[in-house]
């Protein structure tokens, strides 16, 4: 896909801060701490407004060039959870307030969601429901002009700092798709509360919590598109959550990329540069030819999707191409960097550790698979 000079110019805008945001990232990462420091960096960026209406403080920025700018995030910023976040926060609430959201949610909160004053998060997962999102069990019962949601929410990312949530609860116990709501939930909200911090294997510098809902009050007009339309809701904002994270992906690949073959052309052993191994080399053109088949998925079902087109099992294929070439790729460069790989200080261990979120995260490799076999008849 071919790039504007000005969609260049947006991506290079982000060069200044990429050092700063990747300073300590390997301390940062062992104390797992969301640093507001590095928030507020990015909101001096600008890059939280990309996708969303200028009238509200965006930038107006299609899709494919959001990717490509957050792209330029991942292959610059070594702080894997701070770009997860910034990308959670975008898709979770920017996103459906912009397609679903009334004209006055939009004026109330899309101005704090594009400069970040406002932390979004979405809570889907529930203990007993991770990719099966239909068993929900949250419920939200309608009484006069509010509705009363009952439930804990799992795996919320962003949820010990987030100042509005997405909740999807359901409406109607046995609706299927069509029984559940999407509601717009502020913090301070009564009868909403996030618990602690869950560490976790990756990605610890971003947040992630559970969020309990006891008799927790929320306007009517608080529902994000209809009530029972929840599930559209649901399906476009997982659409833009795995292209525009794992265009992040794509990013970091590159990068860790570069820094193997920078290492196998320096690194001598037995007399010579690692890189005339072959065993060396070859896993080297396999992490190139990860990395550029995944841009041409996402960047390729971007436009798709951007045209209105039916990318049902292109949002599939892609998340599965690209999770799962970021662990080969992260675990090839452990190997590329023998003992050193494997030591916290270079941060190479970090990358295999983020990588694994990644097959589980928006749906796990193995539902992409059941999807894309459905779509076949099997």
């Amino acid at each position: 896909m071919r790039f504007s000079d000005d969609d260049k110019a947006l991506r290079a805008g982000l060069d200044p801060w990429l050092e700063r945001l990747s300073e300590g990232h390997v301390e940062q990462d062992a104390e797992g701490a969301f640093r507001r420091d590095k928030w507020d960096m990015v909101r001096a960026t600008g890059i939280l407004g990309l996708p969303f209406e200028e009238r509200y403080g965006g930038l107006g920025q299609s899709l494919p060039t959001t990717m490509y700018v957050l792209e330029g995030l991942g292959e610059g910023c070594r702080d894997a959870g701070l770009s997860f976040s910034v990308c959670t926060h975008m898709v979770s609430t920017g996103v459906p307030l912009t397609r679903f959201g009334s004209a006055a949610l939009k004026e109330r909160y899309l101005p704090g969601v594009c400069t970040g004053e406002l932390i979004g998060a979405h809570a889907i997962s529930e203990p007993d429901s991770g990719s099966d999102a239909l068993a929900m069990r949250t419920r939200a019962d309608r009484d006069g002009d509010t509705y009363v949601l009952n439930g804990t929410k799992a795996f919320v990312s962003n949820g010990p700092v987030a100042d509005v949530f997405v909740v999807y609860a359901r409406t109607h116990p046995r609706g299927g798709p069509l029984g559940i709501t999407a509601f717009l939930v502020d913090r301070d909200t009564p009868g909403l509360s996030v618990g602690r911090p869950v560490s976790k294997m990756g990605l610890r510098t971003s947040p992630l919590a559970e969020l309990f809902l006891d008799d927790c009050r929320v306007p009517a007009d608080r529902v994000l598109g209809r009530p029972g339309g929840g599930f559209l809701v649901l399906d476009h904002v997982m659409k833009w959550e795995i292209l525009c994270s794992f265009a992040v992906t794509a990013g970091e690949m590159s990068h860790r990329l570069a820094r193997c073959v920078e290492q196998a052309r320096t690194r001598t052993q037995f007399g010579a540069k690692i890189g005339s191994f072959q065993a060396v080399s070859h896993r080297i053109v396999d992490m190139r030819i990860g990395v550029e088949t995944a841009r041409r998925w996402l960047f390729g079902t971007a436009e798709k999707f951007a045209a209105g087109e039916n990318v049902t099992e292109d949002i599939a294929i892609t998340k599965l191409v690209t999770s799962e070439a970021n662990v080969a790729s992260a675990l090839a460069a452990v190997q590329i960097f023998g003992g050193n790989g494997y030591m916290t200080e270079y941060g190479i261990e970090k990358e295999l550790r983020n990588a694994v979120a990644g097959t589980i995260y928006s749906g796990s490799s193995e539902i992409q698979r059941n999807r894309v076999a459905a779509m076949l008849g099997l």
